[in-house]
């Protein structure tokens, strides 16, 4: 199986691991299936960590408002004495005023925390300097993960405003954020290799041969982007190992002179 590196401009995202002979237009879905995958996982994992130390969202109408606001405009957060921590829960205002300050206790944070913690482990980039590719299964595993977390710490279920909630049931709106700049419509992307975009219509061994053993570095890029910045010759560890050679060299030089 071939393997792709695949980077957002010089940002190394995962390994995706195909066929040679897989059409370009399946290549790009599938790539960018992925990729939006691994940024809701990133998304969520953010926000678990906002959820375990402040509770739940607030009403959409009251974030950011203080007490005294809140009192005035008689507003009340009718799902906090419905979407409740399994096993009560502890006060631990939020500084952003986004959450209601009703925290999961320490051994229902912890829960939350494992599974924050396993879901990013799948989706690191680690994984991909390790040889580990990334697979849609691999993401929908780390969503369960998350997905079965929050079951067990609200059995209740979140509210249906809280950002996990949306994010784990595909409603989450990303307009007017950072985050819907960085989510890749398939029908708009490109994949790029060697300055070179890879055009739809054709397989990747059009591009990179037909050697199955082929792990090359490939570049997704929005269409009218341009192209993207080639890769250097030599990646950094190369650099480095050719910098200590030379000075070994020139450390033999001195002591035969």
């Amino acid at each position: 199986m071939v393997r792709l590196v695949i980077k957002r401009g010089d940002d190394e995202q995962f390994l995706y691991e195909t066929s040679t002979s897989e059409k370009l237009d399946d290549t790009i879905s599938n790539i960018c299936t992925i990729f939006n995958g691994r940024l809701k996982v990133l998304r969520l994992v953010s926000e678990f960590s906002e959820l375990a130390q402040h509770g739940i969202a607030l009403p959409p109408e009251m974030v950011g408002l203080t007490e005294d606001q809140v009192t005035d405009l008689k507003l009340q957060d009718s799902q906090a004495d419905i979407a409740v921590p399994s096993g009560g829960f502890q006060m631990r205002a939020d500084p952003l005023g986004r959450r209601n300050g009703r925290a999961p206790k320490d051994n229902m944070v912890q829960v939350l925390t494992k599974a924050r913690d396993e879901a990013a482990a799948i989706v690191a980039k680690d994984q991909a300097r390790a040889g580990v590719p990334l697979t849609e299964r691999l993401v929908a595993e780390a969503l369960s993960i998350l997905r079965g977390a929050t079951m067990i710490v609200y059995p209740m279920g979140l509210p249906p405003y809280d950002p996990v909630r949306m994010e784990l049931e595909n409603r989450e709106d990303l307009s007017g954020t950072q985050a819907s700049l960085q989510v890749m419509d398939p029908g708009l992307a490109q994949l790029w290799f060697s300055g070179k975009e890879m055009l739809r219509g054709k397989t990747l061994a059009d591009y990179i041969g037909k050697n199955e053993k082929t792990k090359v570095v490939v570049k997704l890029q929005k269409k009218g982007q341009g192209a993207p910045g080639r890769e250097p010759l030599m990646t950094e560890e190369e650099q480095k190992k050719l910098m200590a050679a030379e000075f070994r060299r020139q450390e033999e030089l001195k002591t035969k002179t």
